[in-house]
């Protein structure tokens, strides 16, 4: 048994065993990297110092399959100033170990959408997975919009440049397993943070944060996802929400329950242990208000349906919107880079006197708010090919809204979400979707919206009839799976488009593939 620490004095950690506990402070007396092995679970430990240097370590040491071999990720910084990505390497059961520090992805520069720097955080908590084949991967956190990633044919020798992955997110931590039947899991956070905003106009900002050289805000924590891949992570089935932050709608949501634990209520770290029967338990978040275990049945990956008539409440559905929060870190304020939020969008009764409840969009103003704007984000199966059937109602008086079908979670109030997406129908005052006449103003309609990336196009359908077929634009790197709809007001819009239900299906292609 190998079990890697690295002691800090200013760390008040400690080395758990089974029936009882050692203070690091005492077994590891100076600062570096320390090796514990033992001949089992139960010890005795031997205790080594195996590196100097502080290693920020995340994650349990990995024995390779194809190779006698131990590989231990790490990141440091260095002294170019930047956070590298690195890999310790034992090829004697953990006596000693040999290190390798790696290059890290490109820095985010300010370009449209961006008005400032993001956190950049160029290559840190890498995670690496054996592939069936003995193929490493390694999977970084960044700056970018995707996590990049790494690979080496040599057992961890040499590796490759990073280069962007499947995964998008943006400074979360991001996880990579390889199960006992040869597929791969990844679990992540599939999301994309509103625009950076120019963080000299901040009041309070230290330089650090104006400069990215720490975060200001984080808003794209509150979305857990996992995908699983059949061919050494060639391709992935899912990208299917796992969680949701319960606390994503809270108005006191930097201060809820205080910093005794932690200053983070995102749920992006996170740790993968495989159970039997074709389980998974996933661990992530850190602060005890948001933290969470949860197991799912890696079946649920593969589903090519979805529904959801609101019966359940808005469990499954993003719709928050932010104040306007001080921004930044400590700061006297509590909450790590946050800002406090409500819910935008909202069940309302049904207009028609039916007891239950429709989803109201629209626009309701309040000046504390960074955008009025509201939306309502829910995730289905990711596919090439699929319809969705929504049951809607445009208001007398409403502004509209627009439909943006994307292959990753966007805020519900983001500015520029369309920009992005690869199909996006605008319905209008007057019942238009994109300028052709489709749908009666107060009346419920069964629209159907369908798509083929393959094709390039989708197409929409009022009941049987189709009104009109638009070709992609905006290039997609995964297939699709969120819905995405936001009030296009303007000003005041508290009448918006009711939406009664949804549900989504894969279709087939010529080939019969789903």
């Amino acid at each position: 048994m190998t079990v890697l620490h690295c002691r800090k004095k200013v760390d008040h950690n400690w080395c758990v065993h089974w029936d009882s506990a050692y203070s690091v402070d005492a077994l590891c007396p100076e600062d570096g990297g320390y090796c514990f092995r033992a001949p089992s679970p139960e010890g005795p430990f031997s205790i080594k110092k195996i590196c100097p240097d502080i290693l920020h370590i995340q994650r349990q040491p990995l024995p390779l399959r194809h190779r006698k071999r131990w590989i231990q990720t790490f990141q440091s910084w260095c002294e170019d100033g930047f956070m590298h990505p690195g890999i310790l390497i034992s090829d004697d059961d953990g006596e000693t170990w040999r290190r390798k520090t790696l290059p890290y992805p490109p820095l985010h520069e300010i370009a449209w959408p961006h008005k400032g720097f993001r956190w950049r955080q160029p290559g840190c908590e890498p995670v690496v997975a054996e592939a069936p084949n003995g193929r490493l991967i390694m999977l970084l956190r960044t700056s970018q919009d995707q996590h990049y990633w790494m690979f080496s044919e040599d057992g961890g020798e040499t590796w490759s440049s990073p280069e962007p992955s499947p995964f998008y997110s943006v400074a979360t931590m991001p996880n990579l397993q390889t199960l006992s039947d040869g597929r791969m899991l990844a679990v992540w956070n599939n999301t994309t943070p509103l625009p950076e905003r120019d963080h000299r106009l901040d009041p309070g900002l230290m330089d650090s944060e104006i400069n990215g050289t720490s975060e200001d805000v984080f808003t794209n924590r509150d979305a857990l996802h996992a995908a699983v891949s059949e061919d050494g992570g060639r391709t992935w089935i899912g990208f299917r929400e796992i969680h949701l932050n319960e606390r994503r709608n809270d108005g006191d949501f930097r201060s809820s329950g205080g910093t005794f634990d932690s200053l983070d209520k995102s749920i992006h770290q996170n740790e993968i242990l495989e159970l039997p029967e074709n389980k998974v338990i996933v661990a992530f978040g850190q602060h005890a208000r948001c933290r969470k275990f949860v197991i799912f049945d890696l079946d649920f990956l593969y589903d090519t349906a979805r529904s959801d008539d609101f019966t359940r409440g808005l469990d499954a559905w993003s719709l928050h919107l932010y104040y306007r929060s001080i921004p930044g870190n400590y700061r006297g304020i509590v909450g790590h880079c946050s800002y406090n939020r409500r819910q935008g969008a909202a069940l309302i009764p049904h207009p028609d006197g039916i007891p239950r409840e429709v989803l109201q969009i629209g626009r309701h103003p309040d000046s504390r708010l960074l955008s009025e704007k509201e939306g309502a984000v829910w995730n289905f199966p990711a596919s090439a090919r699929g319809e969705l059937a929504l049951k809607l109602r445009l208001e007398h008086g409403s502004a509209g809204m627009r439909i943006s079908l994307t292959d990753r979670w966007f805020n519900p109030s983001d500015p520029v979400v369309e920009h992005f997406a690869p199909f996006v129908f605008e319905l209008d005052a007057a019942g238009r979707i994109n300028t052709i006449p489709a749908l009666q103003v107060g009346e419920w309609v069964d629209l159907r919206i369908c798509w083929d990336q393959i094709a390039g196009q989708a197409w929409c359908l009022a009941g049987e009839k189709e009104i009109l077929r638009i070709p992609s634009r905006a290039v997609q790197v995964n297939h699709l799976c969120y819905l995405h709809m936001q009030s296009i007001a303007e000003t005041a819009d508290p009448f918006g488009v009711l939406l009664e239900s949804v549900s989504m299906h894969a279709l087939k292609g010529p080939e019969g593939s789903v």
